[in-house]
Order: structure tokens, then C-alpha cells, then sequence
């Protein structure tokens, strides 16, 4: 991965980090095209009380709306964390065409280590690269479920 890559996630890591002050999971998604940020979000869940406010989700709907298509295949999806299965079909569904993710999601990730969605028979069949800054991203969360657990 390269310097655009790592200044992405960094930017995908400070929307973690506002999303965790304010209570939410601290989740940051970036979408990109060429080198340009298209649309960018983190966790709004309990914020707005919906379940489907993940960061992806609010990510690829900005997206979609700033450049007037369902279709994002020329686009690059940074996030903190291995998107779960609703996030895995929104971004199959939305053709992404790249997804870099930092930390790998045992418990609900869709994309590749509690299932692999891609790996599915659908039409899309994005490049899949993880493991960039994942431990800054666990770390977000980790610190985020401790402070939790005291209250």
C-alpha cells in the first residue's frame, strides 16, 4: 500500500476517534476516487438511532450522492474496521472497487474472517487488501469497550 493509502486510513482513524468521543463504536470509513475524497463518515448508530448508520453505509450513500450513481467501481473505501455483512452487500451492491480495511473483525466481518461475501458468485468482486494501520484501529476499539465496561 502506499503513502495515499496510509494518509487515508490516518483520516479514516480520526473519524474513529471523533465517533468513540461521542459515544459511538469508533468506526471511520473514507471513500475515494483517484486521489480525492468523495464522501466520508463514521459511526452514527446511537447518534441517530439507526442501526444502519455504519460508517460504511453513511460513507457510500455520500458517495453515491456527490457523484449522481449507484456505481461506485472507480472508487477506493477506506475503513478502520472489516465491514459486517450489511456493509459487506452495500458495497458489493455499489460496486466498489477497492476496499482497504485495517483491522479484521472475528465476531461479524464479512470479509473474510467470519465469512467472505466476495468470494460469492455475484458481480462484483472487488480488491480486498487489510491489515493497514490495524493496530491503531484495535487499539480505538479495545480502549473504546474498556472505558465502556468501567461505566
Amino acid at each position: 500500500m502506499n503513502e495515499f493509502d496510509q494518509t487515508m486510513m490516518r483520516r479514516a482513524l480520526t473519524l474513529a476517534k471523533e465517533a468513540g468521543n461521542a459515544g459511538e463504536i469508533p468506526v471511520g470509513a473514507v471513500v475515494t476516487i483517484g486521489e480525492r475524497i468523495i464522501a466520508e463518515a463514521a459511526n452514527e448508530c446511537e447518534t441517530s438511532f439507526d442501526a444502519t448508520a455504519h460508517a460504511e453505509m453513511l460513507a457510500l450513500s455520500r458517495a453515491c450522492a456527490a457523484l449522481g450513481t449507484t456505481r461506485l467501481s472507480d472508487c477506493t473505501l477506506y475503513v478502520t474496521l472489516e465491514p459486517c455483512p450489511m456493509c459487506a452487500g452495500a458495497i458489493l451492491h455499489a460496486r466498489v472497487g477497492r476496499v482497504v480495511f485495517g483491522a479484521k473483525d472475528a465476531r461479524e466481518g464479512a470479509f473474510g474472517s467470519l465469512m467472505n461475501l466476495p468470494a460469492y458468485p455475484l458481480e462484483s468482486r472487488p480488491v480486498v487488501e487489510n491489515g493497514l494501520f490495524k493496530d491503531e484501529s484495535l487499539e480505538l476499539l479495545s480502549s473504546f469497550f474498556q472505558k465502556r465496561r468501567k461505566m
